[in-house]
């Protein structure tokens, strides 16, 4: 459950030295990638846990540290300045924990992109606005395969059971019933928020559309048999914190 988590906060928000640590229920410090179970013990196998790195509608481009002890959440820094969206993102968005894009491997259903060496991304879509460090427990509904400068960029569509709606929506297409045009505006909104800095648009593996459930679920499975590799070290954690 995520009241089994509270979130501690170290520095001033929106500095170089903000860091928000997530530490369980008997005090200790824990990483919101690494010791968060992936699935809910509810749900029959298909309910997640969500960590929420960006609560939706805010740009300040909060992510976990990987390389850092107890992968905090911090904000990313480029070219020595804290990173910003150039406009809000309008949805929950942050990690699946227990699980990691595999760098050296090539993926030959999306163009032998290799992985970003990340947790998995989830864009939650329900209602209601999320803390920072905030753990949901969420379903899969969809999947986006973003190609990010050559890598291979998960984008899981998920919704929070605790969502009004959550019932009601169970794959890509209940999403386009449910909430219109929403896979449409996510896809977009990710392929276009780098050009304002100069980028080229992100571009989309598997016909440049939403995949559905099934597929959806497939890839948390891939990326988690990665991340328990990448834990009991049978591949190289390079600069990974474990």
């Amino acid at each position: 459950q995520s009241s089994d988590y509270q979130v501690r906060e170290q520095g001033e928000a929106q500095s170089m030295g903000y860091r928000a640590f997530l530490v369980g229920a008997n005090g200790k410090t824990l990483s919101p990638w690494h010791d968060v179970p992936l699935k809910s013990p509810l749900g029959g196998g298909e309910i997640f846990h969500f960590v929420v790195e960006i609560p939706k509608e805010s740009s300040a481009k909060m992510e976990v540290a990987t390389d850092e002890p107890f992968t905090p959440i911090k904000q990313d820094i480029k070219k020595g300045k804290l990173r910003f969206y150039p406009y809000n993102i309008r949805w929950n968005y942050g990690l699946l924990p227990q699980t990691w894009e595999d760098p050296n491997h090539a993926n030959p259903e999306v163009e032998g992109a290799l992985g970003d060496n990340d947790p998995v991304d989830v864009v939650e879509i329900g209602e209601r606005r999320a803390g920072l460090g905030e753990i949901l427990r969420v379903k899969p509904v969809a999947v986006l395969a973003m190609i990010d400068e050559g890598e291979l960029d998960w984008k899981v569509i998920a919704i929070s059971v605790d969502d009004p709606k959550a019932a009601l929506v169970n794959d890509e297409s209940d999403v386009e019933y449910y909430f219109p045009g929403t896979l449409t505006e996510i896809r977009d909104w990710f392929r276009d928020y780098k050009v304002p800095d100069g980028k080229p648009q992100n571009r989309f593996g598997l016909g440049n559309k939403a995949a559905g459930k099934d597929y959806a679920l497939k890839v948390i499975q891939e990326t988690h048999q990665a991340w328990v590799k990448l834990v009991t070290r049978s591949v190289p954690a390079g600069d990974l914190s474990l």
